[in-house]
């Protein structure tokens, strides 16, 4: 199911400089100049977006060993999504991309201005983040007005959820995505800005931690400040 709500996508310069990999307040003190590409690259990444959550609904029925019993026979097997959600009553599986008109035009830019061609991929990371999060933010306010709690959302790639077990299952869950997103054999998505996440829903949801606890780059990754804000 396509999430129809209208969602806003809010990032700055320094997302924009973060999805190059870059420290932002060095950035500013050494090359100024990268900065103000990094600005331009994000104004003009937003008509290059074409945003769009596609999400599914899931009744958890049991828990057994690593494995979360869903409605319908369908299943989730991973140690942190059984230890996150265990107690919630619902699992909203979702996929948001910002589709590939700017990831084609990152592509066309590369030969003639390279620098300018990184700064458009790192906006392009920085508005699917946005776009995830601002999903999460839609989910967790329509639960809290139905008197429920959501959990910190829970991505592939996490700790004890590898991509090649995650991806696989999430796109077995959410059916036919091939129209937005399709997964290769390797668990790559195309396009290739696109995120999955799972959210448990549920009354006294007892969700442990933040989501940047559980990242396998949590013990080398600078920016968790930034994460931990806005997640």
């Amino acid at each position: 199911m396509e999430l129809q709500q209208k969602l806003e996508l809010v990032f700055d310069v320094d997302a924009v400089l973060r999805g190059q990999g870059a420290d932002a307040s060095i950035l500013r003190a050494r090359r100024p100049r990268l900065v103000k590409i990094a600005e331009q690259a994000r104004q003009e990444s937003f008509s290059l977006l074409h945003p769009k959550v596609v999400y599914k609904t899931f009744e958890i029925e049991g828990v057994q060993h690593e494995c979360l019993l869903l409605h319908d026979g369908h299943k989730m097997v991973s140690k942190l999504v059984t230890q996150q959600l265990a107690s919630a009553r619902w699992v909203i599986v979702i996929l948001a991309t910002i589709g590939m008109e700017l990831e084609e035009h990152v592509t066309r830019t590369w030969d003639t201005d390279t620098v300018y061609s990184l700064a458009l991929d790192g906006a392009g990371s920085a508005a699917v983040e946005a776009l995830a999060n601002a999903a999460c933010q839609y989910f967790e306010k329509k639960a809290f007005t139905e008197g429920y709690q959501a959990s910190i959302p829970l991505s592939p790639g996490m700790v004890d959820w590898p991509v090649s077990d995650g991806q696989p299952q999430i796109f077995q869950l959410l059916g036919e995505v091939e129209n937005s997103v399709h997964l290769t054999p390797s668990c790559i998505m195309v396009p290739k800005k696109s995120l999955t996440m799972v959210l448990g829903i549920g009354v006294e949801l007892k969700s442990n931690g933040n989501t940047c606890d559980y990242c396998a780059m949590k013990a080398t990754c600078q920016y968790q400040q930034q994460y931990r804000s806005t997640r």
